[in-house]
């Protein structure tokens, strides 16, 4: 049976006293199992992430959700009716200090006995960028993850300087018809990882955030079906 709980991660500080934020955690009835960590949308460790870390356990994962909004508004969470305030969060997000905190995920999840050794990562629209910085730059011990997956990260294509130290097999998930990713980006991307047979790049006739349930106005059920179907296996393949 799958449970559930918030557990602190703690962000070592040299300069000060070391710091803590909250993550949403899902447990399979399995342990120790292959991990994941989610990574959010605008909305914040919302409904949609909970229900996604509950589903990735039902699978066999043990998913942490980490508030990666915990320096600018701690908690925070909205549904699609909150976009505005989400996008002003994300403005202000210092990537940099993200990777930090995704760092410290890593090792948190890594020291977590429930955890087996294999550490995995999904994120959706800001957390689709995060889940490549998380590939790209969060290392512990020098060890990266082991797999990652990218749904219509916006800021992606921004950062394609850092795709040759994609450390792991990756897939990247793009709607065909996203306002906020021109086609012309994506194929940036694609073109960046051309070389790298261990990455996927997969096209939807879809729009942006096409996999939120939570989102009536963006949800896609064919293709987040599709795009979900492909995600569980390409974990499963990587992290089992």
């Amino acid at each position: 049976m799958v449970t559930s709980r918030y557990e602190n991660i703690t962000v070592d500080t040299p300069a000060a006293e070391d710091q803590t934020f909250r993550a949403f955690v899902a447990v399979p009835d399995q342990s120790p199992a292959p991990a994941v960590v989610l990574f959010q949308e605008v909305f914040g460790v919302n409904d949609n992430m909970r229900e996604l870390a509950l589903r990735l356990a039902d699978n066999g994962f043990h998913t942490v959700v980490p508030d990666m909004f915990w320096r600018l508004q701690p908690g925070f969470e909205r549904d699609e009716s909150g976009l505005a305030e989400g996008m002003e969060l994300a403005s202000r997000l210092d990537f940099d200090l993200a990777v930090v905190d995704m760092t410290a995920t890593l090792a948190h999840v890594r020291a977590t006995p429930e955890c087996s050794s294999r550490v995995g990562a999904v994120g959706f629209c800001l957390g689709g960028t995060l889940a490549y910085l998380f590939a790209t730059s969060a290392r512990v011990d020098g060890a990266g993850p082991d797999a990652a997956v990218s749904y219509y990260g916006s800021g992606v294509h921004d950062r394609l300087e850092l795709a040759g130290d994609i450390a792991c097999p990756m897939l990247f998930h793009y709607g065909d018809d996203d306002p906020y990713i021109s086609r012309a980006q994506i194929a940036a991307v694609e073109a960046a990882v051309a070389n790298r047979p261990d990455i996927a790049v997969h096209h939807y006739a879809a729009g942006h955030a096409f996999s939120n349930f939570d989102a009536p106005s963006f949800h896609d059920p064919d293709a987040a079906d599709l795009a979900w179907g492909r995600t569980l296996s390409f974990l499963q393949d990587t992290l089992t």
